[in-house]
This record gives C-alpha cells, sequence and structure tokens, in this order.
C-alpha cells in the first residue's frame, strides 16, 4: 500500500504541479492566456472572484419575490426526489440491497409553483430542484432572466476558441446532493446566491472510484397521495456510475470503508467551497461531488456554461 500512496502522490505532483488538496483561488479574472496556459492546458481547477460582480443577478436573485415576478408566465422543468439525491445509486426496492441509478421525477409547472416547492422542500416527503441541464438557461429563462447576467464569460470564450454550447441555470436548496460524476465538458460555474461545496478528484483517479454498471430506474410521483414509486426501466438499461459515496452514515460507514478502500485510504479530494460571486473552473473529465448551503431565503441559486 505504501507504494500505491507513492505513486498516487508522484501522479498528482507531475500532472498537477502540486500534492495538496487545496486548488488556486485567483483574486481576479485571469486574462485568456494566463487561463489557457495555467488552467485549461494543464487540466487544473481554480476559483475565480470578482468575475461576475457586475451581474445584476447577484443582487436580483436572491429576492425569490423578483424571481416570482419576472417569471410568472413561464413554465419551467422542475425535478422531484423523496430525498435530495438525482441521478444517484439507490436501493432498487425497500427491502433489497442491489442498488440502480435513479433519475428524478421531471414535471413541467408553471415557476411561481416550482419555486414554492423549492423552499418547502422536506425529505421523505419530497425535495425539489430545478436542475434540467441540457441549456435550460437559454430555453426556460433567459427571455425574462437574461439581461441579469452575461450571455458567456468572455475572457474563458476567448481562452477556449468557443461560445458556450450550454448555459443551465440551478436553483435548489440545502437538501439537494450531486453524487460523484464526471463530465465531457468544460465547465464555468457560478454561484449567485448560497454556496456549493464541491469534493474534485482529477481523471487520474478514475480507479478509485469504482465505476460499475447499475440498472436505470426513475421516479414516478403522485401528487393525490405524495407517494414516489421507483420504476426500472423497461428494457433494462445499464448506466455506468460511480459507486463512492464519500459522506457515508454512520452507520454504513465501515462498511463503505471495507468495499472501496483505494477511495477512502487514498489521498484526499480536492474540496473547495464556492460562494456567492465567485466562479469555478471545472475542467472536462474532473469528478465532482456537491452538496450545497442555502441562503437567507433558503436557495442557492448558480448558473453554468
Amino acid at each position: 500500500m505504501k507504494e500505491i500512496e507513492s505513486l498516487w502522490d508522484e501522479v498528482r505532483e507531475l500532472s498537477l504541479g502540486t500534492s495538496s488538496t487545496t486548488i488556486d483561488h485567483l483574486p481576479s479574472p485571469p486574462s485568456p492566456l494566463h487561463f489557457l496556459r495555467n488552467y485549461v492546458s494543464p487540466n487544473k481547477p481554480c476559483i475565480i472572484s470578482n468575475a461576475i460582480t457586475h451581474w445584476p443577478a447577484l443582487f436580483l436573485w436572491p429576492n425569490v419575490s423578483y424571481l416570482s415576478h419576472s417569471l410568472c408566465h413561464s413554465s419551467v422543468s422542475l425535478h422531484l426526489t423523496p430525498h435530495g439525491r438525482a441521478d444517484s445509486l439507490v436501493p432498487s426496492t425497500p427491502t433489497h440491497d442491489s442498488l440502480c441509478f435513479a433519475s428524478a421525477n421531471v414535471q413541467r409547472v408553471p415557476f411561481p409553483r416550482a419555486l414554492d416547492c423549492v423552499l418547502n422542500s422536506q425529505p421523505g416527503k419530497f425535495v425539489a430542484y430545478l436542475q434540467q441541464q441540457n441549456d435550460c438557461f437559454r430555453t426556460e429563462y433567459s427571455a425574462a432572466l437574461g439581461s441579469d447576467c452575461d450571455a458567456h464569460i468572455g475572457w474563458a470564450t476567448e481562452a477556449l476558441g468557443c461560445l458556450p454550447e450550454a448555459v443551465n441555470l440551478w436553483i435548489g436548496n440545502h437538501f439537494s446532493e450531486t453524487s460523484f460524476h464526471k463530465d465531457h465538458y468544460e465547465n464555468l460555474y457560478a454561484v449567485v446566491s448560497g454556496k456549493k461545496h464541491f469534493l474534485l478528484l482529477p481523471p487520474t483517479d478514475v480507479h478509485r472510484l469504482y465505476i460499475r454498471n447499475y440498472p436505470a430506474a426513475q421516479y414516478s410521483y403522485s401528487e393525490e397521495d405524495g407517494e414516489f414509486k421507483l420504476e426500472m426501466e423497461d428494457p433494462v438499461r445499464y448506466v455506468p456510475w460511480c459507486s463512492v459515496n464519500p459522506y457515508p452514515s454512520p452507520e454504513a460507514k465501515e462498511s463503505e470503508m471495507a468495499k472501496f478502500p483505494l477511495y477512502f485510504d487514498g489521498p484526499k479530494p480536492f474540496e473547495c467551497t464556492v460562494n456567492a460571486g465567485e466562479v469555478l473552473y471545472l475542467p472536462s473529465m474532473w469528478f465532482h461531488h456537491v452538496r450545497q448551503s442555502s441562503d437567507d431565503e433558503g436557495c442557492t441559486i448558480a448558473i453554468n456554461y
């Protein structure tokens, strides 16, 4: 094990220039050349302050009445789960130990109702999250909110040589959690309200997350009785997904550590909190796990490019 631990440290030192678990925090936006040379090319994450301080969204969106008024005539995609963990591994049945990859129930609802669901989420009853992705900001929100933020982040656009393929808005609460996964694109994640807490692992740590194939399932939800049902896809479809839960319950911690020693006994993940007004550069193929803290109104709001 000592030889493996030494190899882990050497890989981080070689690929990232550091064996620590902190990432760079820039006090102001970098020039496109500095960003390309020091972060994009070496595939290194960083947090940038003072990059979106000119956005009206920073003082407008934390006001939930502003959002409700601006989007009073808009319908949006609302994701519902019983516990706040969408696109994650859950037991396939309440009495069965086998796991499946469960996706949220998605409903098209008026925005004021969706926001009310987010603010009144209760685990065990339902947790609501506006997390549609697939360019949802430009398709569902930009007509009302587009002037409150930038269509793209200029210095990043110049460095990457293209405009964003997708821009997404996320409105949730402290119950929502995103399990370890990776994305195949460069990501700039701007927090508007509340805080986002990330665990990050570089692509070289892929073996430590025990990616396995799990059968896909989808939640259905009955408004009449407030009950969720987990329905397996038919025909069966398998999804490759990270098996590690970095925050196991006290009862499960010992067994989880025994099942996934390469994660729990290896180097700690890079850990960072992105505050309102800050931008996280998350390079493609980095694994990330996300939790969040709400603002005084009970929301966490972010937009990513």
